[in-house]
């Protein structure tokens, strides 16, 4: 728990523009295969509920995150975009700030995918197609058949 709001802190900071430097420093030592193994079932039961759309971009992150040449920022800043996302709760409440209360999640995705999008290869995007049609069906068979 205590590396989840570590990373989201982190995943905050940096968009804020301000230094993550001591927050980075305690990340030292993280078991990175544990933790990924870890957010690959939350996005699992996240899935469920979002769909296919949704995830695809989470699945591109999570795949990242276990790459070994991913550096520990990236890896702090996708495992807290993430992590935002499928959390019950949110910083900026729906019920509270309406449309603002549904960007927040999607901005945290979209400032980490900017920052790793030259990581997401063609041999990514086909194990996250692989997953998806796992949990929800192959797409481009169904599209065929209409």
């Amino acid at each position: 728990m205590i590396i989840t709001i570590i990373c989201i802190t982190i995943l905050a900071y940096a968009i804020a523009g301000k230094d993550i430097n001591k927050q980075l420093d305690k990340l030292k030592g993280v078991d990175w295969k544990a933790k990924s193994s870890d957010v690959f079932g939350k996005i699992g039961n996240y899935a469920k509920k979002a769909g296919r759309v949704a995830t695809k971009p989470l699945l591109q992150l999570y795949y990242v995150l276990t790459m070994g040449e991913t550096t520990t920022l990236e890896k702090a800043l996708i495992v807290g975009a993430i992590l935002y996302t499928i959390m019950p709760f949110s910083l900026i409440s729906v019920k509270a700030h309406k449309i603002l209360g549904m960007l927040d999640e999607g901005l945290a995705v979209v400032y980490v995918i900017k920052k790793v999008q030259n990581k997401i290869t063609p041999e990514i995007d086909a194990k996250v197609e692989e997953t998806l049609n796992a949990w929800f069906g192959n797409q481009q068979a169904a599209q065929t058949v209409e």
